[in-house]
């Protein structure tokens, strides 16, 4: 079974512990609903925050919805000038058959201008999933 990755990212307005929480549950709960995932097929998550957030790690929401047998690590983004501030990323590595066109990408809040060609990406069909 191939691994395949799956992107999401969002931001937060203030540098506060519940805010990063809050937001990085919300980005996980759309990123395992959009696809359809089970947590037993994760292999780890990896999860980057730029250098103005600092109250929290990333990570520790996934502990909180329940991801204690996922691999999990936290990192910083390279601070380059001009690059969006506030914000979270998560690359989730997952067990699945499916090809890399039906997979979804999550972009939420200011993020979405990441990769705006993903934001607004239509769900995959039933059909999709199934082939």
């Amino acid at each position: 079974m191939p691994v395949r990755g799956i992107r999401g990212a969002t931001t937060v307005e203030l540098n506060r512990r519940e805010a990063i929480l809050d937001a990085t549950r919300a980005l996980l709960q759309e990123m395992v609903s959009a696809n359809q995932i089970a947590l037993d097929d994760l292999a780890s998550a990896y999860f980057t925050v730029t250098a103005d957030l600092n109250a929290a790690f990333p990570a520790e929401a996934a502990r909180q919805l329940g991801w204690q047998h996922v691999p999990l690590l936290n990192g910083c983004e390279i601070p380059v000038p001009g690059s969006l501030r506030r914000c979270i990323r998560v690359l989730l590595w997952w067990n699945t058959d499916l090809p890399p066109t039906a997979i979804r990408h999550i972009y939420q809040n200011g993020a979405s201008s990441l990769r705006p060609d993903l934001a607004q990406a239509p769900a995959p069909s039933t059909k999709e999933n199934s082939q």
